[in-house]
């Protein structure tokens, strides 16, 4: 299948932070005494003409990669480490089935050179919330990750 097939077939739209998505999950119950609920899930698409934004969530996010090329995904964690971590299927690559990205990472990512879509999913626990969605500005990531600056570039 094409991207474009999978995009339609899945019914996925736009993200903003790049990208294409449809949440498939929420959980019906909520953390007691608030209104969030326990979990949310969602297709997540990448194509070459897109790339996830650096952003991060109040949340934790599992990713799963399902089918298609890999992904490079960046991580700037809270202590200034800068990690980049390969989803694909080629574990004999050293590519990885599956990512977690911990509250207050900043990440983002991109299709390997040459590929043409990736199909992912992700878990959002407790769920995701628009509200905790924050994209990163390029100064003021400067500043916090200096050794990041080709791939913040990139990236925001």
């Amino acid at each position: 299948m094409t991207a474009q097939e999978i995009i339609r077939f899945l019914d996925l739209k736009r993200h903003p932070e790049g990208g294409f998505y449809r949440e498939t999950y929420r959980s019906f119950e909520a953390i007691p005494g608030t209104s969030r609920v326990l979990s949310t899930a969602i297709y997540y698409m990448l194509v070459p003409e897109s790339v996830s934004k650096l952003h991060r969530l109040k949340s934790d996010e599992m990713f799963h990669f399902y089918l298609g090329d890999p992904v490079t995904w960046v991580l700037l964690d809270p202590s200034k480490k800068v990690r980049k971590i390969v989803l694909g299927n080629k574990l004999q690559e050293g590519q990885h089935p599956q990512m977690l990205v911990k509250s207050g990472t900043w990440f983002g990512g991109s299709l390997n050179k040459g590929g043409s879509f990736a199909l992912m999913g992700t878990t959002v626990s407790p769920g995701f919330e628009f509200d905790d969605f924050v994209l990163g500005k390029p100064e003021e990531l400067l500043r916090e990750f200096p050794g990041a600056e080709k791939e913040i570039m990139e990236l925001t």
